[in-house]
């Protein structure tokens, strides 16, 4: 941003902080950070796990990759450098929703080690959590549900990840869903369980 614009803006100090919406909500909240290859099943097991917070009462919201690029990020390319934009404005919209005290729950390849650990930092200690939903490219191409592997097979489709395109694997992610070997109910079981065990879904007051 241009430094003669910055130095006109000056953020406003908020009355309610997370804190209060959490206390209010009767639980934390934090970005659940789905990546893996395309098909391997993010998308499903994030909205599969939102229906499960939800009987639980828990408030939760889900950003899905294809959903965002027809809105906030429309226009965007897969080139490396509108790829490291999208994550940008994901992360910074997802640091939104983690405030509002809500489990945000964001659905993306998210190839590069480099974005993902950007949107870490925009969030204090224990407020991004990373699930790597990881299977085996043929695997994932082998399902292939929106027949975007052939079109990169094909050509038709430029700077695929895991075709013509890289993907960076976390190093340690807070969560390993290993999807071609776990069913749906263990992935989402899984999760809750983290989230148990580490006390974000009960905040007493």
């Amino acid at each position: 941003m241009d430094k003669e614009i910055q130095k006109n803006i000056i953020p406003h100090d908020a009355i309610i902080n997370k804190n209060h919406r959490r206390k209010l909500n009767h639980h934390g909240s934090a970005v659940l950070w789905f990546t893996g290859l395309s098909g391997s099943g993010k998308s499903t097991i994030a909205h599969n796990l939102e229906s499960a917070l939800y009987e639980r009462e828990v408030r939760t919201y889900v950003l899905d990759g294809d959903n965002v690029r027809t809105g906030l990020n429309k226009g965007l390319t897969f080139s490396p450098e509108d790829r490291k934009e999208n994550i940008r404005r994901i992360g910074e919209v997802s640091k939104l929703f983690m405030d509002c005290g809500i489990f945000l729950l964001t659905a993306f390849i998210s190839p590069y080690r480099e974005d993902r650990q950007f949107v870490r930092s925009l969030v204090e200690s224990g407020e991004f959590i990373e699930i790597y939903v990881k299977c085996p490219v043929e695997v994932c191409e082998k399902r292939d549900v929106k027949g975007l592997y052939k079109k990169a097979r094909d050509g038709e489709i430029k700077n695929f990840t895991g075709i013509s395109a890289p993907y960076e694997e976390p190093e340690s992610a807070e969560i390993l869903i290993d999807s071609d070997a776990m069913t749906l109910e263990k992935s989402v079981e899984v999760i809750i369980e983290y989230l148990e065990q580490n006390g974000y879904l009960e905040i007493k007051g």
